[in-house]
């Protein structure tokens, strides 16, 4: 047992909860790495996007982590906001109006996408026409992925970024080397403290994205059986 350890008996208990926190986090960021890239396979395959899939590297950060999902976010958004201009641009502004009215029948919305879908691809589904729909007409793109960005770049500024995924001993040991004593058991709370902060709010965003995924993958299954 470290000297510090013996002066401050609750130390090894801090670093234990650090270790069940950190768990949590990437077990969170796992699960949304694994729904972007669902939503990115229908984007691809039903709307022409050619967004890369994304893999959690088990040698990095945490910062370089969220760095990665960031930036396919980023992308998925930019691509979200072609498809609306892409609307804007080639329908009549009555008819792009409609599609964001909550009044219009689903159906004819359906109709109205698909035609612009078909000049775009050449050949549309009804399946990319409701996938678009379903993406522009709810607050995917507004709050649930804006949301997530900015908490993923808060969590890679803070004391939690410069932690490796996954030899957590070592990730451990980049905050509490050469702390001894009082200056390590407070170091200790404050990494607390903060992993505490930041994996609330990460996982009920995380949830909300999640759920946002699984109401758009749910739809194309439900049209492709």
């Amino acid at each position: 047992m470290a000297l510090s350890d013996l002066l401050y008996p609750d130390n090894p208990r801090r670093k234990q909860e650090l270790i069940h926190l950190h768990q949590e986090l990437l077990d969170c960021m796992s699960a949304n790495f694994h729904a972007t890239n669902e939503l990115v396979g229908v984007l691809n395959k039903h709307l022409g996007c050619t967004i890369t899939p994304i893999e959690m590297r088990e040698t990095s950060t945490v910062k370089e982590n969220c760095d990665i999902i960031i930036q396919v976010m980023s992308e998925i958004q930019h691509q979200v906001q072609k498809i609306d201009s892409d609307m804007k641009e080639k329908l009549e502004p009555v008819l792009y109006q409609k599609l964001y009215d909550i009044k219009e029948p689903e159906l004819e919305k359906i109709a109205i996408a698909q035609r612009v879908f078909s000049i775009i691809l050449g050949e549309a589904t009804s399946t990319a026409a409701m996938v678009a729909l379903k993406l522009l007409g709810s607050n995917f793109l507004t709050l649930t992925v804006s949301t997530l960005i900015g908490l993923l770049a808060q969590i890679g500024a803070s004391v939690l970024g410069g932690v490796s995924i996954t030899i957590i001993g070592l990730g451990l040991e980049m905050i509490l080397h050469a702390i001894l004593g009082a200056v390590e058991r407070s170091q200790l709370l404050t990494a607390v403290r903060s992993y505490e902060k930041h994996l609330a709010e990460f996982k009920a965003a995380s949830e909300k994205y999640q759920r946002a995924i699984h109401e758009v993958t749910s739809l194309v299954r439900q049209q492709v059986q």
